[in-house]
């Protein structure tokens, strides 16, 4: 039989939770699988003359490391070599970690060359079990894995500078806010059309030129963050304050559409580029019918 020894009988128990799962209910009380604690040891045996519990085993092994020792050696790297010791900043880069392991981040991950971790997992993996017949998981995890674990740094460090990223713009974004406080409305309802290219438009449907939207800009602004506010969209969005904004885009995710609503927040309604057109023509409609002759006593 295979035996794996564990330092941790926690660690034990839940690796022969993951071989039972992958092996189901038919092997629970199956003595192919044991479970022998030591004092503070756990050793997990494994009958491996049967392919099918060998290949369960080697699966299982894999869901172990994915799913409970990967966060373990993430936050140990943080700790340790990044000083990160607050338990809540850990977990934001977690998140971050995480999101660029399942291919959410695809901007991040490229930024990280030669590293398929499942494959690295697996390979190590499949060449212990061929190789032993009885190891112990920190041995594993200290020569098997190293090469691996010098890798993880990278994952890391990418996910330390998103992160740092994300509060510089958190920061930004409550700056902003504040300054948007307590500021008169110069148009009460704004409609603004992201649609090759931004165009502001005022309550009347009448597009607001790009000259008078740079006497609108409040200096104090740009004086105050010239680097990081757009002075395009953001800054004369900001020096106008407007009650509503009526943002018309066919691509919400894109950023300036966040960036606009994270600082705005309930001020904007969100609508489809049809939206504007429809509404310009039955505004221009009715404008029309009002101002007409006929119409009037």
């Amino acid at each position: 039989m295979l035996e794996i020894i564990f330092q941790s009988i926690d660690d034990a128990k839940k690796f022969q939770y993951y071989i039972q799962t992958q092996l189901g209910p038919s092997h629970l009380n199956s003595d192919n699988i044991l479970l022998i604690e030591d004092q503070y040891i756990g050793k997990v045996k494994i009958d491996n003359s049967q392919s099918v519990i060998e290949t369960a085993a080697k699966e299982a092994f894999f869901q172990f490391l994915i799913k409970i020792k990967l966060n373990d050696w993430f936050r140990f790297i943080l700790k340790e070599q990044f000083h990160y010791d607050d338990e809540e900043e850990q977990q934001q880069i977690l998140d971050i970690m995480q999101s660029i392991l399942e291919g959410n981040r695809v901007e991040l991950a490229s930024l990280i060359d030669g590293l398929n971790m499942n494959r690295e997992l697996q390979d190590a993996i499949d060449q212990m079990f061929r190789d032993h017949l009885s190891f112990s998981f920190e041995s594993f995890v200290r020569f098997r894995m190293r090469p691996f674990m010098d890798q993880l740094e990278k994952y890391v460090e990418i996910s330390i500078d998103e992160y740092k990223m994300e509060q510089e713009y958190q920061m930004f974004i409550q700056t902003l806010r504040e300054f948007l406080m307590g500021r008169d409305a110069k148009i009460n309802h704004l409609h603004l059309l992201l649609d090759d290219g931004v165009t502001f438009f005022d309550e009347q449907f009448y597009e607001i030129k790009r000259m008078e939207l740079v006497r609108m800009i409040d200096r104090k602004l740009i004086s105050n963050h010239p680097v990081y506010v757009d002075s395009v969209t953001i800054a004369p969005l900001l020096s106008i304050a407007p009650t509503t904004i009526f943002l018309y885009s066919d691509d919400c995710e894109q950023p300036l559409v966040r960036t606009i609503c994270n600082i705005f927040e309930e001020r904007v309604v969100k609508l489809p580029i049809s939206s504007f057109y429809q509404r310009k023509g039955s505004f221009s409609y009715y404008s029309d019918k009002e101002n007409s002759p006929i119409d009037k006593p």
